[in-house]
């Protein structure tokens, strides 16, 4: 679908809440939530399923999801992976050359609604409750996330720490809810009430409203040490989140990168990775 036409579209169900919500801003709320959280794309591809095959994999049930587990075997601690939105655990075939030639053994895994995992839907909560699971039932050593991924990895830290996690890495992630929320306002167009609806629903179903979730803040409470990775000139991601989470968690070292982009799948990204975790 051309970018046109994806805009039309946008408009038109920012259009549709709107007209929804003067007669029921619950259900309004709920739709434009759903719309919100469902992937366009990050399924398996043929060729990706092909790379992932090599891998011993395992599907394991975690927060009412079937999640789809892939492993590689190694002599040094475990680390484990979490993708980011609209992809899948293929987007790690640079960092797992690394790894292994480092000898460390790796889980990663589709998260719900991407690759070969269950679902049609993503957000930050059910994320974390995943990465939690995983971590809880595996005890990496290491736990690294890119962009959603690093999201949920950091909330993960924050909601259940675990004693077996003794450093965190996140690549291009967001901090500021309200920030996505108001791009996902200004892409698609719905109107305040709309939005005073979303933030009603995000605190009935979560328990936080829309300018309460900030993980700039959350990350004060994290004890790990903690490696941020952001693209100075990020489209997808603020650089100034990587700014306010390093300032704010006690443990972190930012590394500024520029012309790289948001996924940040470079080998000299990748090599400070493996230099992070290397160092005592």
């Amino acid at each position: 679908m051309s970018s046109r036409a994806l805009k039309i579209l946008a408009t038109a169900y920012g259009q549709y809440f709107n007209i929804t919500a003067l007669f029921s801003r619950e259900k309004a709320a709920k739709k434009a939530f759903k719309l919100f959280c469902t992937p366009r794309k990050g399924r398996l591809q043929d060729h990706q399923k092909t790379y992932l095959n090599q891998f011993t994999q395992q599907q394991v049930q975690l927060a009412d999801h079937r999640i789809q587990t892939y492993h590689l075997p190694g002599k040094k601690p475990l680390v484990l992976l979490c993708h980011g939105w609209e992809s899948n655990a293929f987007r790690w075939r640079n960092l797992l050359e690394k790894l292994q030639e480092a000898q460390y053994e790796v889980l990663f895994f589709d998260a719900p609604a991407h690759g070969a995992s269950s679902g049609s839907e993503l957000h930050v909560p059910i994320y974390e409750s995943c990465t939690s699971a995983l971590i809880e039932k595996f005890k990496p050593t290491f736990v690294i996330g890119h962009s959603i991924g690093g999201l949920a990895v950091m909330y993960s830290q924050y909601k259940n720490p675990q004693p077996s996690v003794q450093k965190l890495v996140s690549l291009g992630a967001p901090s500021e809810l309200e920030e996505i929320i108001n791009n996902y306002q200004c892409l698609v167009g719905f109107n305040n009430r709309v939005l005073s609806a979303l933030d009603h629903y995000f605190k009935k179903r979560f328990s936080f409203g829309i300018s309460e979730f900030s993980m700039s803040e959350l990350v004060k409470k994290i004890e790990q040490q903690g490696l941020l990775i952001h693209d100075l000139k990020d489209p997808i991601a603020p650089y100034t989140a990587a700014i306010r989470m390093q300032k704010n968690w006690k443990n972190a070292k930012l590394i500024t990168t520029e012309g790289l982009g948001h996924s940040l799948h470079q080998e000299q990204v990748n090599n400070q990775i493996i230099a992070f975790l290397e160092a005592s």
